[in-house]
């Protein structure tokens, strides 16, 4: 969906026009979900940014929650010591700038910011679900060279890695129970 975003009265405005991935929540929060490891939530109405995990919480998801909040502190749109764990399990929220003119709403800044950032990440998370397809497609249309023909395999008394008579618990010696 495509956004337009006008920053600046009446005098001094300048279009930005932004295509993001983005709903309005009942309140009045914006609601992005372009990134690929986290959904990103920003709340005019209480000044903050907020990033959720989008499925699981990993060392991805807090790389990306990390890079976020350095992008926006280092264009000063968040405070720096604001940056902490949020209510929700796996997020983190930082509060937005102040700005010193009233010509500028520090929530459209931090939405064009937010965009920017998306679209530093887009190349690094495109690549990812690219590589992980990719190994999908292997796993289920293999080469030649990597899979066999039904009935191809050749027959022996001893296959595979679990040798029939050994006890296998926590308390078994291996080697003394053979048959």
């Amino acid at each position: 969906m495509t956004i337009k975003v006008t920053i600046g009265k009446e005098g001094d405005q300048a279009v930005v026009r932004l295509e993001m991935n983005i709903r309005k929540a009942i309140n009045g929060d914006l609601m992005i979900f372009d990134h690929g490891d986290i959904d990103i939530v920003l709340s005019p109405s209480n000044n903050t940014v907020v990033a959720f995990p989008k499925e699981t919480m990993n060392d991805l998801v807090y790389g990306a929650q990390n890079r976020l909040f350095t992008h926006l502190h280092k264009r000063g749109i968040v405070i720096p010591e604001s940056i902490q764990a949020a209510s929700f399990s796996g997020a983190f929220e930082a509060k937005l700038q102040q700005p010193f003119k009233e010509s500028v709403s520090s929530a459209k800044m931090a939405l064009v910011n937010i965009s920017q950032f998306i679209d530093e990440e887009r190349p690094y998370f495109e690549s990812t679900e690219a590589i992980i397809s990719m190994s999908d497609d292997e796993l289920v249309h293999p080469d030649n060279t990597d899979s066999t023909e039904l009935g191809a395999v050749p027959q022996a008394t001893d296959k595979g890695s679990i040798r029939p008579g050994y006890v296998r618990d926590s308390y078994g010696i291996n080697y003394m129970y053979t048959i």
